[in-house]
């Protein structure tokens, strides 16, 4: 028996749900203050939206007022999150929970806020302090928690602020 194949058939395909990209940035001579903003720039300038996920309201207020003056020449359009009609609108969001009201494309994990999950992001990444050791143990429990279904990398700075993928 002779079985003809139709050019419209096409073999199946199991659809994989993407990898997130998820970036460990380890703080060590620069602090967050001076890394995030660029950071968020390079965000912005690739069209992405952003929500930064904060470990305290008050930490969240003083990041907040600190995106705004960071440097003269630089303006990072952003806003806190609490008004569902303006977060859509915003491109890079500071929060203390898991929404996503901008359905941003990154999400950044500061001040002791520790990812458990990378759905529905392109992108991940997990800033975390060097000289606070528990900050470093948190970081190790979601490396491991992230690196199976993830692309995980490890970034450290150098003396000079410079970063060096190291994993």
């Amino acid at each position: 028996m002779i079985v003809k194949r139709s050019s419209r058939t096409t073999p199946a395909k199991a659809i994989l749900p993407a990898m997130a990209e998820v970036l460990f940035y380890h703080l060590e001579p620069r602090p967050l203050e001076a890394v995030i903003p660029l950071l968020l720039e390079k965000t912005l300038e690739r069209g992405w939206r952003a929500v930064i996920e904060v470990g305290s309201r008050e930490r969240a207020e003083a990041l907040d007022s600190h995106l705004w003056t960071f440097r003269d020449d630089s303006f990072l359009p952003h806003g806190m999150a609490g008004d569902a009609e303006v977060d859509a609108l915003q491109p890079i969001i500071l929060t203390t929970d898991e929404s996503n009201a901008n359905s941003a494309n990154v999400r950044f994990f500061v001040d002791r806020a520790v990812p458990q999950t990378a759905a529905g992001y392109d992108r991940i990444v997990y800033l975390f302090s060097g000289h606070d050791p528990d900050a470093v143990a948190e970081a190790r429990l979601a490396w491991r928690a992230l690196r199976d279904g993830n692309e995980v990398t490890y970034w450290q700075q150098e003396e000079t602020g410079r970063w060096v993928k190291k994993a």
